[in-house]
């Protein structure tokens, strides 16, 4: 055939002599269209694959195996296309495809038990600890997904640390402001639960090196130490911490924004979304998660310990966790694959710390479906998302605030039209917050174990100065001990963490002025408790039974109750109330 081919060739040449170039391009693309026809009904003529294989667990077992187990469903596919064998491949978090690859990991023969076992090869540059897998078939030229992508679901089990979780003593946190004289303030009003929010941003930097994978990274020596004393002294103190990782925008680490972000202005983004999409970005996030969980993950660290972990703050809005105009599908899927990370660092360090996600109140509100997201959606996707992979025991950071923030009242907000007491509801908030915790007893939400998943309230607060009004001090506290009692009373919420222990000058600007301590107004760029407020005692005493009642018994005449049970379901000092 070659020949003969080379003889066409020759003849066409010869007759370029006589009949012009021309014709020898109009026959040779003639030729090429002929050609990509024929490939083009070649690929056309081959049939999709037949079968599925649904990979129903990937763990770890024995220590240092993964153990991959599925069965098939469909029919087989033609064998004049595709041939007799199951493919196997190891996916990092950045591959997305199987384009040009021909490493599979295992393979069997078509008709043999769904099952593989691999090497985990933790601790090494062969780690399989945060890979997903799945199963292919070939048609000898390329290799075409049939499964499935499934994650190792039980991390924990190779977890260095094993100390129990630091169950806090009651539900009441704070935010705190990190000096010494606040510190003492926070001890003094016997808080149990307190945030910290660590941006990539400012942690990076020198002085500590962090060799991870054969890289090595860099970290900032003076503000982890900074981080170190705060989070110890809050340990020492018998508090549970709860840390919220954000990724603030840093011009020397480009790898850490989604691909083709850049830097936008303040009214766009606060805060970039973390991601895996490039192999130089998931090994940064993969290095910085493992670094920090290792350094906050154990009980007898010298740094203190973290035993909550919120990933982003109120994803929902990209305000917040900044990737690009996207689908929420997209954009969760964007998401999840780097939360998968956190949470594969941090449960394979610390068997029983908890890694959460966070969400604002606009449950079916305000959503663009490009910038801005409902709560519910994103809660939906997450989970839908999520199933297929592989469960993770992941727990919601939710954000019920008053509506607007600029008044306290939270139990008039059913005038808005925004609160309702269904899954239909435009905003949940803590009026309705039953309405949220319901949602996730449905059988599809919960755990591995069939629990009903976690549910920290990891940011709220009431102004003391109302848009309308003015000073509304007296209402901010009424507002507190209600929301308080709502929180506790409900046994699916873990924590209930105020948002400000002292004013901000910025945000009293916008009439909310969420604190427990006045501000010094004329320090713009700094935060300075002056006075405190009414509220401060009632937060003092709101979870102490032998003083709670009292210190609100004033506060029900502005709510307009004369029992704090006709309002709070299941009221914990209901037993008490006169």
């Amino acid at each position: 055939m070659k020949k003969i081919w080379k003889y066409c060739i020759s003849l066409c040449c010869m007759a370029a002599v006589f009949a012009g170039a021309g014709s020898v391009t109009a026959m040779a693309e003639t030729a090429d269209t002929a050609a990509v026809e024929t490939q083009a009904e070649s690929q056309a003529a081959k049939p999709a694959p037949a079968e599925f294989a649904h990979i129903t667990s990937c763990e770890v077992t024995g220590g240092n195996q993964v153990s991959i187990k599925g069965q098939m469903e469909g029919s087989w596919s033609d064998p004049a296309y595709y041939d007799n064998y199951l493919y196997l491949f190891e996916m990092k978090p950045y591959q997305r495809d199987l384009k040009g690859r021909t490493d599979y990991a295992a393979w069997i023969t078509k008709g043999d038990e769904l099952s593989f076992q691999l090497p985990l090869n933790h601790g090494t540059q062969e780690d399989r600890l945060y890979s997903s897998f799945v199963v292919a078939v070939y048609d000898g030229s390329e290799y075409t997904i049939v499964s499935n992508e499934a994650y190792v679901a039980n991390p924990e089990s190779v977890a260095k640390y094993t100390d129990p979780y630091k169950t806090a003593q009651t539900k009441k946190g704070l935010l705190i402001q990190t000096t010494p004289a606040m510190l003492s303030d926070a001890f003094s009003l016997g808080v149990n639960h307190v945030i910290v929010n660590i941006p990539f941003n400012h942690i990076l930097g020198s002085g500590i090196d962090y060799e991870y994978d054969g890289k090595t990274y860099h970290f900032n020596k003076d503000v982890l130490a900074v981080y170190d004393d705060t989070i110890k002294r809050m340990s020492e103190k018998d508090m549970t911490v709860t840390a919220v990782i954000l990724n603030g925008w840093n011009d020397s680490t480009p790898q850490l924004y989604y691909p083709g972000v850049t830097k936008q202005p303040a009214s766009v983004a606060n805060y970039y979304g973390f991601h895996v999409a490039t192999e130089e970005g998931y090994e940064s996030l993969r290095a910085i998660a493992a670094f920090l969980a290792d350094r906050y993950g154990r009980k007898s660290s010298p740094y203190g310990r973290v035993s909550n972990w919120v990933i982003g703050n109120e994803i929902n809005n990209q305000l917040w966790n900044y990737m690009g105009p996207m689908s929420l599908e997209s954009y969760i899927n964007e998401y999840q694959r780097a939360f998968r990370v956190f949470y594969t660092a941090i449960r394979s360090t610390s068997q029983s710390s908890r890694v959460f996600f966070s969400t604002d109140y606009n449950w079916m509100h305000e959503a663009d479906g490009s910038l801005t997201y409902n709560a519910k959606d994103l809660l939906d996707a997450f989970n839908n998302q999520m199933i297929p992979g592989g469960s993770m025991d992941w727990g919601l950071a939710y954000h019920p605030y008053s509506i607007p923030l600029t008044e306290p009242e939270f139990w008039n907000d059913r005038e808005t039209g925004l609160i309702k007491d269904d899954a239909s509801s435009p905003v949940v908030n803590m009026l309705n917050l039953s309405v949220l915790t319901d949602y996730l007893q449905q059988a599809q939400f919960r755990t591995r174990s069939g629990e009903v998943r976690h549910v920290i309230l990891s940011e709220q607060g009431f102004t003391s100065t109302s848009a309308t009004r003015g000073t509304t001090e007296d209402l901010q506290a009424a507002a507190i001990a209600y929301a308080y009692y709502i929180a506790d009373s409900n046994p699916y919420i873990d924590a209930f963490i105020m948002s400000r222990q002292v004013d901000a000058p910025s945000e009293m600007a916008a009439s909310q002025a969420f604190g427990l301590w006045h501000c010094d107004t004329s320090k713009t760029n700094d935060i300075v408790a002056t006075m405190q407020k009414p509220s401060w005692l009632v937060y003092k005493n709101i979870d102490n039974k032998a003083s709670t009642l009292e210190t609100t018994e004033k506060y029900k005449a502005l709510i307009g109750i004369s029992k704090w049970s006709d309002v709070v379901p299941n009221f914990r000092w209901k037993s008490l109330e006169k």
